[in-house]
């Protein structure tokens, strides 16, 4: 926490325009945005098509698929207007990264594969943990950001 105790937010090595982007409000909103966008989209898609929610959850061998898509649905939606809105962060974050860390042990379980397809689950298992990563850091922001302004 030392970090943020210095007139400056970051290292004099960053440049003041950089610094100056990267405190502006609305840029905290866009990225929080950019990075709930998928779960937005996602369950927005499940919402308008619930038996293709339903259908995904039993591909993926999730019983009873009806409850996994509506917690889908919920987690999705919730979650990402809460990271949007910068509210309960630590919250939405932690749910959504569990719900990614599910998502990506079940369909992208690139330890049974092999060949091109082995190769494409690992890519989607990787991208989904930075996802992840992403999202602790949104709440690490969140919890250093209220500490900052106490």
């Amino acid at each position: 926490m030392s970090e943020y105790r210095s007139t400056r937010l970051f290292s004099p090595a960053v440049p003041r325009w950089v610094e100056a982007v990267l405190q502006w409000p609305t840029f905290g909103v866009m990225l929080r945005l950019c990075l709930a966008s998928a779960y937005l989209i996602g369950g927005i898609d499940k919402a308008m098509d619930f038996p293709g929610a339903v259908a995904e959850q039993a591909h993926f061998g999730l019983q009873p698929a009806v409850l996994w898509a509506v917690l889908a649905i919920a987690v999705e939606l919730i979650g990402a207007l809460l990271l949007i809105l910068n509210r309960w962060v630590w919250l939405a974050a932690g749910a959504l990264g569990v719900l990614t860390l599910v998502a990506m042990l079940v369909a992208n379980d690139f330890w049974h594969l092999s060949g091109q397809a082995r190769f494409m689950a690992k890519n989607a298992f990787f991208e989904h943990l930075g996802l992840i990563a992403g999202l602790a850091c949104a709440a690490r922001i969140a919890v250093l950001e209220r500490k900052v302004l106490a």
